[in-house]
């Protein structure tokens, strides 16, 4: 029943792909439907819109650089708080979905993905007792004349310069993500967006900036569904 669920996702995940062009950044592809892994975006590192040489970055732990950008200027990430940057990372780069919300005076930026406050509290406690010389990944930084990196103030840890989840998903990469007001139509960075990926990308999402309650129940149902049918996975296996 679960692989039947994700055939079927990936049916309209495919369709979604050639709906939506990638981001118009310097590492991005013109068009996600050219990587056969479109419908697979969901595992992150075979996602549509980057290329191999990004992936191949990332794959490794730790991550000391993904081109001329450090992540370790105040030191090597924990093993917890690098995998929700690579989630991060990844979606920006790779989703066929991103253009979604493509910044409308930037084409190679995002503005406003919905997050779910859970997946942020979750990201603020895997990095808080990390160190950072920045708040705005995007525009902190100082950059010598090769486009590298280096901190302009001294580090500190991510709890001294942001709040709570809130504020850091808000904050890190500038309006780049917004913490949404429903447990449902946002995105986790994990398979369980399949559910609410569906709504978020329909035309009644794409004319509103708010989702209707029918949504958020029709969402939820299918989200417990799903859960039902990965539980009845896991017992039918053991």
């Amino acid at each position: 029943m679960l692989r039947f669920a994700l055939a079927l996702f990936a049916v309209i995940t495919s369709s979604t792909c050639k709906k939506y062009s990638c981001l118009d950044g310097e590492t991005h592809k013109l068009n996600g439907k050219e990587n056969p892994y479109c419908t697979i975006f969901v595992s992150f590192l075979t996602a549509s819109c980057c290329y191999a040489n990004f992936t191949e970055q990332l794959a490794h732990s730790p991550v000391i650089k993904i081109n001329n950008s450090y992540w370790n200027r105040c030191g090597q990430l924990s093993k917890s708080c690098e995998d929700f940057t690579k989630k991060i990372e990844c979606f920006y780069r790779c989703s066929p979905h991103a253009a979604r919300w493509i910044h409308p005076n930037y084409s190679a930026a995002i503005r406003s993905v919905p997050l779910c406050q859970s997946f942020c509290d979750d990201w603020y406690e895997a990095c808080k007792d990390d160190s950072i010389c920045v708040r705005n990944w995007l525009t902190d930084w100082e950059w010598d004349e090769s486009g590298v990196n280096h901190c302009k103030n001294k580090c500190v840890p991510y709890s001294e310069v942001y709040a709570n989840g809130t504020d850091m998903c808000q904050s890190m990469w500038g309006e780049s993500f917004k913490v949404s007001e429903s447990s449902c139509l946002c995105l986790q960075m994990n398979k369980k967006d399949m559910m609410a990926i569906k709504y978020l990308l329909s035309e009644s999402s794409e004319e509103s900036s708010s989702v209707s309650s029918s949504e958020e129940r029709a969402c939820q149902r299918k989200l417990l569904k799903l859960e039902k049918l990965k539980e009845e996975e896991g017992e039918e296996t053991r």
